[in-house]
Formats: structure tokens, sequence, C-alpha cells
């Protein structure tokens, strides 16, 4: 992503706004969902907004600059403050890769529409011009955000999926899940990281998801 900058600058500025928008709207439908279910520990910590500030993290958007995988500033929530806080922390764990797929969904539909239709703008060349525009802008939104919620998904702790584990299995079993929680970090930098000079495993693991994805809501869809 970062080679864009100097061999295509507008398409980097696209990028780079489509990876903004994503980390934010999957960092705020944490908090919204926080503050539905009964805790205001997000708002109360400046989580509760749509300004990027509040949820860029520095490392995690640094990685999805240089390899489009990534996080952005954690959602902390109190469980205490929750009615269910099993169920309610899948819930609000889930918002964040559940949102980011309405995203991508409905700007999906909407390149779908502008390349239809781009043909008989081309007449005109202000109009052909700004369609083109927003297709550049849209696809990188659809592509990150879909990436952003399948790499969330990922059943290990810091990610969302271990959450959203927990509170799906049975109470005896989610015990056994939680205790795994300590050494969550250590398989995600197992994943993260090539192996002998390898693909990194979770590119291996989850590349064919997010390209199957990218392949419907796609008019063209580029390979991750």
């Amino acid at each position: 992503m970062l080679g864009e900058l100097f061999n295509n600058p507008i398409s980097f500025v696209f990028w780079l706004v489509a990876l903004m928008m994503a980390i934010t709207i999957h960092e705020f439908s944490h908090a919204f969902a926080a503050e539905r279910l009964g805790d205001p520990t997000p708002r109360l910590q400046g989580r509760l907004t749509l300004n990027p500030l509040a949820h860029l993290d520095p490392l995690g958007t640094l990685m999805l600059l240089l390899i489009r995988f990534g996080w952005g500033k954690p959602v902390q929530f109190d469980p205490f403050n929750l009615r269910h806080p099993r169920r309610d922390a899948a819930v609000i764990s889930l918002a964040g890769p559940a949102s980011n797929l309405v995203v991508a969904l409905a700007c999906s539909i909407a390149l779908h529409i502008l390349f239809n239709f781009r043909l008989p703008l081309l007449s005109n060349s202000v109009i052909g011009v700004l369609v083109y525009l927003a297709i550049g802008m849209l696809q990188p939104i659809v592509v990150l955000n879909v990436m952003l919620a399948i790499f969330n998904l990922i059943p290990v702790h810091p990610l969302d999926g271990f959450k959203i584990v927990g509170g799906i299995l049975p109470e005896e079993y989610a015990r056994q899940w939680y205790q795994l929680e300590p050494y969550g970090l250590l398989f995600l930098l197992f994943l993260i990281f090539p192996l002998f000079g390898r693909v990194a495993p979770i590119i291996a693991l989850i590349s064919p998801i997010i390209n199957f994805i990218l392949s419907i809501l796609l008019p063209n869809a580029p390979l991750i």
C-alpha cells in the first residue's frame, strides 16, 4: 500500500481514507454496542465518536499500511455493567466486524450501480471523471472493510472472534475457552509472522475467505 504513495498518489490517498474509515467504523460500533447494552465506559473514554483520531492505533495502522493486516485502538468495556456479561461481550465484539461488512455491502451496491452507468456518463467529461473518482474511492473501502472484518473474526485473543466464540459456547466450555486468553498474543504473533520464509499462516488462513467475499462484492475483484 505504501508503494502507491509514489506510483499513484491519488490511489494512496483513497486507500488511506478507506483505512481510517474502516477502523473508525469498526471501533465506533464496539463503543455504540457497549453503550446500548448499558456500559458507559467507551463513552466516558471518548470512544463514542466518529473522529478517527479517537480510534487509530499507531502500530495497527502502520501494519495495515505495510501488509494490509492491522487493527485499531481497542475499545474497553466493563463486563460488570452488562446484564449478561458473556453474551453481551460477544455482541459488542461482533458489532465491529458486522459493521465493516455492512459498509462493504453498501459500497458494493454503489459500485455496481456506477459500473453499470459509467459508459453513458462518459459523454459528459466532468461527470465521467467524478464517476471514476467515486469508483476509485469505493473499491478500497470495500476491500479494507472486508479484510478488517475477517481478520478480527479470527478466534484468537485479543481479536473479536475470541469473545464471540466465548459467548456462543456453553458456560462450562466457555470457562475452558477463556483460559486460553493469556496465550492469545503468542498465537497471534505465530499467525502473523512468516515461518521459514514462507507465507504467514494468517494470510493462508483468511485470504481465500476474503477473496471469495470480494469476488461477490466487487465488479473487478482484486485478489490478496
